[in-house]
C-alpha cells in the first residue's frame, strides 16, 4: 500500500465514519492503528490525542449524552484496549451512544500466543451492545453501520469495532463506499394503551410521575411539564433526568437516587400510582419504591418495560414520549392537587435555603452548591464526578433544563468529571462549564487537564477537597462507626493547575467562592478551584433524613 492513490480497509472505514457525521475521535493511536490514523489525516474529522484512553473513552461518552450521536474513541490493542474498558462500559449502563475503534494483531497471528494478544471481542461482548472485528475488508461499510446504528437506538450504548492490523492495510475495491446513515422512524404507542393509561391516571388517589434518563433523550421535557401541570401530578427525576421539569415549577419535586431515604422516597411511599416516564431501572431500582410490589405502575417509554417481579407495569404505552405524553394529556382529567407532596415541598424547599448564607469554613456541600446555582445560567453545565460530591449535587443542585447537570449514575463511574467536561466544551463553547469533583475522582483522569490546556477548552473544575474517599468513608460511619482505607494527601491543586500553564484558586474563606467562580468563567484558560469542604455534613443529613422519615 505504497501507492497514495489507492484506498485500503482504514481509508474506507474512516469515509464510513464521516458518512455517519462524526467530528471527533478521542483516544491514543498504536502501531495496529497507524493505517487509521493516516486515513485521519486529511479527513473532515478531527482526532484529538488523549493521555490516557479512559479519557478519551469518558470524552466520547458524555459527547454522546449530550448530542445523541454516538461519540467516538479510539485504542490500539492489548493495554490500549483495556484502558477504555470502563469509559465504555459507564456509556452501555448509562446509555449514552459510543463506538469503540481498537486496533489488533493480524489474523495470521491470532491462533498462536501473541505479543499483546487479547480476544478484545470477547472482552467488550458484556459492555456493549455489538462487538464485531472485522475479517474481510469488503464488510467494513456494513460493520460501522451497524455498529452506529445499534448504539444510536433507543435504548443508547455502546459498540466496538475491532480491525486487525493486516486487514486494515489491505486494497478495497473502487465500488466499496459507505452505506448510507439512515434515521430511525419514530413508533407511537396505540390508542387502546392511550386509552387506558388515561383512564387510570384520571382515577388514580395520588399519582406520582418518576421521570427517567429516557425524557431527556426523548426531548420529552416541554410535554412532561404540560402533563404535569394539566393533570396536578407531582413530578420526581431521577438523577440523569434532571431538568426533565423545571426545578421551579410547582409540581418538581426534584431528585431522587442518594444512598438514603429522603422526601422523594416518602412521596413515593404514599403514591397510588406511579407514572414511569422514560424510567430505567438501572438508576434507581423498583424494590426501592415498590419493596411491596403493591403499586399500580403505567410504563411510558419508547421501549417495553424491563423484566422486574416489582416493576409489573398494568399499563405499558410503548412508543414515542411526547407524543404518548400528549395524546394521554387530552383524553385524561383531573382537578384535585396534590396538597401533601406540595406542602412536602415547602419544607424541601426551605430547608435548601436555609444553607444559602451559611459562612463556616472549611464550607458545607449545602452552601458550596447553593453558590454554584447563583453563578450557572440555566443553559450553562455542570459535570458531576462520581462520590460523595454527586450525592450532594444530586440533592441541592437542582435545575431548570434538561442536560445542564450530567452525572454517571447507571454504571456510576469516578474520574469522568474533568474529560467529560472537554467533551462537553466541544460540543458547547458558548456556554458555562463547570467540572464538580472530589479530589479522589479529579486524581483519576487529571491528566486530560492537559488535553483541555491544548484544545483551548476553556471550563472550570470545582474541587471538593477532603482528603479522603468521602462517599465510601460516608457508608463505613453510617454501617460499623469507624473508618478505614479511605484517606490519602493531596498535591497542591493550585501549583497543579499551574504546572499545566493553567489557572489555579484557593478558596480560603466561604464567601470567595461566587467571585472566584465568576473570575475564573472570564479567563482564557482552563481554571482549577480548590475548596476544602465540611463533609462531617454527610453523617448529619444521614441522620437528619432518619428524623424525616420517622416524622412524615
Amino acid at each position: 500500500m505504497n501507492e497514495k492513490s489507492k484506498r485500503c480497509t482504514a481509508d474506507l472505514l474512516v469515509e464510513c465514519l464521516e458518512e455517519e457525521g462524526v467530528k471527533y475521535i478521542f483516544g491514543i493511536p498504536g502501531e495496529e492503528n497507524l493505517a487509521i490514523m493516516n486515513a485521519l489525516e486529511n479527513s473532515k474529522i478531527q482526532f484529538i490525542p488523549t493521555r490516557h484512553e479512559q479519557g478519551a473513552a469518558f470524552m466520547a461518552d458524555v459527547y454522546g449524552r449530550l448530542t445523541g450521536k454516538a461519540g467516538v474513541c479510539l485504542a490500539t490493542l492489548g493495554p490500549g484496549a483495556t484502558n477504555l474498558v470502563t469509559g465504555v462500559a459507564d456509556a452501555d449502563s448509562d446509555g449514552a451512544p459510543l463506538v469503540a475503534i481498537t486496533g489488533q494483531v493480524g489474523t495470521d497471528r491470532m491462533h498462536i500466543t501473541s505479543h499483546q494478544f487479547l480476544d478484545l471481542t470477547k472482552m467488550f461482548e458484556p459492555i456493549t451492545r455489538r462487538t464485531k472485528m472485522v475479517v474481510r475488508p469488503d464488510t467494513i461499510n456494513e460493520i460501522v453501520r451497524l455498529a452506529f446504528k445499534y448504539a444510536e437506538r433507543e435504548k443508547p450504548g455502546a459498540c466496538h469495532i475491532d480491525l486487525p492490523v493486516n486487514i486494515g492495510l489491505m486494497p478495497i475495491a473502487d465500488k466499496e463506499r459507505p452505506l448510507q446513515k439512515q434515521y430511525p422512524v419514530s413508533e407511537y404507542a396505540s390508542v387502546h394503551t392511550i386509552d387506558e393509561a388515561a383512564e387510570l391516571i384520571s382515577y388514580a388517589k395520588n399519582p406520582v410521575i418518576l421521570a427517567g434518563s429516557g425524557v431527556i433523550r426523548s426531548h420529552a421535557s416541554k410535554e412532561l411539564t404540560a402533563f404535569a401541570e394539566k393533570l396536578k401530578i407531582p413530578v420526581i427525576n431521577t438523577m440523569m433526568a434532571k431538568g426533565a421539569i423545571p426545578f421551579d415549577n410547582k409540581y418538581s419535586m426534584w431528585t431522587i437516587g442518594i444512598p438514603f431515604p429522603d422526601y422523594q422516597n416518602k412521596i413515593l411511599e404514599k403514591a397510588s400510582l406511579v407514572i414511569a416516564v422514560g424510567y430505567d431501572i438501572i438508576e434507581y431500582a423498583p424494590s426501592k419504591w415498590n419493596k411491596n410490589g403493591d403499586v399500580d405502575i403505567i410504563h411510558i417509554d419508547a421501549s417495553a418495560a424491563d423484566i422486574n417481579k416489582l416493576y409489573q407495569a398494568n399499563v405499558e404505552v410503548v412508543g414515542d414520549i411526547p407524543d404518548a405524553l400528549k395524546r394521554i394529556m387530552q383524553r385524561a382529567a383531573r382537578l384535585q392537587e396534590p396538597k401533601e407532596a406540595l406542602t412536602l415541598r415547602e419544607k424541601m424547599v426551605s430547608e435548601h435555603e436555609s444553607y444559602a448564607y451559611d459562612q463556616s469554613f472549611p464550607m458545607k456541600p449545602q452552601r458550596i452548591l447553593n453558590d454554584v446555582r447563583k453563578v450557572m445560567g440555566p443553559d450553562d453545565i455542570v459535570i458531576s464526578d462520581v462520590g460523595a460530591n454527586k450525592v450532594w449535587i444530586a440533592r441541592h443542585y437542582n435545575c431548570y433544563k434538561p442536560n445542564t447537570c450530567i452525572i454517571s449514575n447507571g454504571f456510576a463511574t469516578m474520574g469522568i468529571a474533568v474529560p467529560g467536561a472537554v467533551a462537553a466544551k466541544l460540543v458547547h463553547p458558548d456556554k458555562r462549564v463547570l467540572a464538580i469533583t472530589g479530589d479522589g475522582g479529579f486524581m483519576m483522569n487529571c491528566q486530560e487537564f492537559e488535553t483541555a490546556m491544548r484544545l483551548g477548552t476553556n471550563f472550570v473544575t470545582l474541587i471538593f477537597n477532603d482528603c479522603s474517599y468521602g462517599l465510601i468513608k460516608w457508608k463505613q460511619q453510617a454501617q460499623y462507626n469507624h473508618t478505614y482505607g479511605v484517606d490519602f494527601t493531596n498535591p497542591d491543586f493550585v501549583k497543579f493547575a499551574e504546572s499545566m500553564h493553567a489557572v489555579g484558586f484557593r478558596i480560603k474563606k466561604a464567601e470567595e467562592l461566587i467571585p472566584t467562580l465568576e473570575k475564573a468563567f472570564k479567563l482564557d484558560a482552563p481554571v482549577i478551584i480548590d475548596c476544602r469542604v465540611d463533609y462531617s455534613e454527610n453523617m448529619k443529613l444521614t441522620e437528619h433524613l432518619q428524623r424525616v422519615m420517622n416524622e412524615l
